[in-house]
């Protein structure tokens, strides 16, 4: 369970890097549209943990690789938006966060499911 804190922390990391990589993320990534859809904060604030999610990409491990690649560009334009806020600026950590092709693997199965109605019950 996350303190107060670590989610207030986690949310404004969240919000930031949100924002940072839609006025600025092409550089990092290419012309892809990546969604941070939630951060983690280890309890001594110097661990944030990012879940991305990566839509209509045809390789979304490329993009992580390239996310991991400037880390520490982020990092730092992440330390220019926060530095007033926060006495520490987190080490990022990247995953993605492939919930949404879960949910659409999901949905296609039970659209696919054949339930035969019931049969009716015999009248004593």
């Amino acid at each position: 369970m996350d303190s107060v804190r670590q989610q207030k922390y986690a949310k404004l990391i969240q919000k930031e890097l949100g924002e940072l990589f839609q006025r600025e993320g092409r550089g990092w990534y290419g012309p892809h549209f990546v969604t941070v859809t939630g951060v983690k904060i280890t309890p001594d604030l110097g661990l944030a943990r990012v879940h991305l999610s990566v839509f209509k990409a045809p390789k979304p491990l490329e993009i992580l690789k390239s996310l991991k690649k400037h880390k520490t560009e982020v990092r730092l334009e992440l330390g220019r938006r926060i530095g007033k806020q926060a006495r520490i600026i987190p080490e990022l950590e990247f995953f993605i966060d492939d919930s949404l092709d879960y949910a659409e693997k999901m949905d296609a199965i039970f659209k696919n499911l054949h339930i035969p109605p019931p049969e009716p019950e015999p009248e004593a």
